[in-house]
C-alpha cells in the first residue's frame, strides 16, 4: 500500500490514507489471463508482478502474442487451448483482457468454468447484455468485476479517498480536460470501434465520475463527437469528443477529449468542486513519470498539495485485481463489482446515443449502485 505525502505546513487532514493497491494478507489465488496484447504485457502483468501476485498463465488465440511473457514476468504456463485455462484446478480468478467484440462470451465460459472474473472494460456493447452478465455471475455464486483500472489510478484514487473524508463537502461539479491523440490507432482494430473516444476511451471518465459523484442520480447525458482539423482522411472514428451530465441536484459533470493534442505529455486534467471546498489534479496513463500524478486541496483559503506516487498503468490495473482479490477473501461484493458498473456503462451508452442525435440529451434511467467497502 502507498501513503499520501503532504505538504506539512498546509496539512490539515485529520488522518494518513493508503492510496496504492491493496491485496489480503494470506490469500493468493492463481489469476489466469485470457488475451495477451500490448496492455497485458504493459499494464496487467507488470502490476500483477510488482505486487506478487500469481499468474498460472495465460492464453491468447494468437501464439506469438504470448511470446516472452513467461521470461519477462515469471508466468507459469503459456496454454494452448482455453479450455486448459478454464480447466486449471489452481486458477481461481480469469482476468479476459479480449477487444469488447468477445469479452461477453468469454465471461460466460470463465463463469461456467467456476472461476471469478475481472473483466476489461467496457464489460459489454450494450447494457442488457452486462446486466444479463451480472445476473450470469450472481445466479452461479461467482464474482464479476470490471477492469474500470482508472479508479486506481493514484491521482483519481487518492481524490475519490479526500471526497469519502468529507474534505470538500458536497461534491457539486466535476470538469475533466484530456488531450491526447489517436494516431496510435491508425491501422489497427480500435479504428475500427464504433464511437471509440466516448465508448473504448471516455468510459474510464463516465466510472469515475459517477464514483466521485456515487449516490446522486444522473438525469440526462448530452455528448458530440467530431473529427479534428488535423486528424488523418483514412483515419474513421473521430477523435475529437464532449460530454456532459446533469443531475437532479443540479450537479453537473464535463468531460472533453481533444484527440488531436501534438505533444509529449498527454496529461488527463481534472477539477472537483465541492461545497466546501475544490480538487484539481492530473494524471499520466502510463509510466512512472515522476510528478506525472498531481493532486491539490484548496480549502478555507489554504492548499494542500500531495506527493504521490505510482501511475495508472501499472497501480491502477493492479489495485483493479487487488479489490477483486480483497472482496473475495473478505466475501463482500467489490468496489468494481460488474453490478456497480452499470450506472458508468449506461452514462457511456447515453453519451454514444446522444452523439448519433446531434448532441441531444439523453435520459438515464439506471439508478445508483454502490460497490463493496473500499
Amino acid at each position: 500500500m502507498v501513503g499520501v505525502t503532504r505538504s506539512p505546513v498546509q496539512s490539515e487532514l485529520d488522518a494518513e490514507f493508503e492510496y496504492g493497491p491493496s491485496f489480503p494478507e494470506g490469500y493468493r489465488p492463481g489469476i489466469g489471463i485470457v488475451g495477451c496484447g500490448e496492455i497485458v504485457k504493459t499494464a496487467h502483468l507488470p502490476g500483477y508482478a510488482r505486487y506478487g501476485q500469481r499468474v498460472v498463465g495465460v492464453y491468447d488465440i494468437r501464439r506469438e502474442a504470448t511470446e516472452g511473457v513467461r521470461e519477462r514476468f515469471g508466468v507459469e504456463t503459456v496454454f494452448d487451448e482455453l479450455d486448459e485455462l478454464l480447466s486449471h484446478p489452481e486458477i481461481e480468478i480469469v482476468d479476459v483482457a479480449t477487444h469488447p467484440d468477445v469479452r461477453p462470451a468469454l465471461v460466460r465460459q470463465a463463469l461456467a468454468a467456476g472461476k471469478h472474473v475481472l473483466a476489461q472494460k467496457p464489460l459489454a456493447p450494450d447494457l442488457q447484455t452486462a446486466r444479463e452478465l451480472v445476473e450470469e455471475a450472481e445466479r452461479l455464486g461467482l464474482m464479476l468485476a470490471v477492469n474500470q483500472n482508472g479508479r486506481w489510478a493514484p491521482a483519481w484514487r487518492a481524490a475519490t479517498l479526500l471526497i469519502e473524508q468529507g474534505a470538500i463537502g458536497d461534491v457539486v461539479a466535476v470538469t475533466h480536460l484530456y488531450h491526447h491523440n489517436y494516431g496510435f490507432t491508425l491501422g489497427t482494430v480500435f479504428d475500427e470501434i464504433e464511437h471509440l473516444v466516448l465508448y473504448d476511451y471516455s468510459v474510464h471518465w463516465f466510472d469515475i465520475t459517477r464514483c466521485w459523484l456515487d449516490g446522486k442520480t444522473a438525469r440526462s447525458v448530452r455528448a458530440l463527437e467530431y473529427r479534428t482539423p488535423n486528424q488523418p482522411a483514412e483515419s474513421s472514428a473521430p477523435w475529437g469528443a464532449w460530454a456532459t451530465i446533469d443531475y437532479e441536484d443540479g450537479s453537473s459533470a464535463l468531460i472533453r477529449g481533444v484527440g488531436c493534442a501534438e505533444t509529449t505529455r498527454p496529461r488527463k486534467l481534472y477539477w472537483i468542486h465541492g461545497s466546501e471546498g475544490t480538487m484539481r489534479g492530473a494524471v499520466l496513463g502510463s509510466g512512472p513519470v515522476p510528478g506525472s500524478e498531481s493532486l491539490e486541496l484548496e480549502r478555507d483559503g489554504r492548499t494542500t498539495r500531495f506527493q504521490l506516487e505510482g501511475s495508472w498503468h501499472t497501480d491502477g490495473f493492479a489495485g483493479a485485481m487487488g479489490e477483486l482479490v480483497t472482496a473475495i477473501a473478505e466475501q463482500r461484493e467489490p468496489y468494481n463489482s460488474a453490478r456497480h458498473n452499470l450506472l458508468s456503462l449506461e452514462l457511456t451508452f447515453a453519451a454514444c446515443r446522444s452523439a448519433e442525435d446531434d448532441g441531444r440529451p439523453v435520459a438515464v434511467q439506471c439508478a445508483p449502485s454502490r460497490g463493496g467497502d473500499v
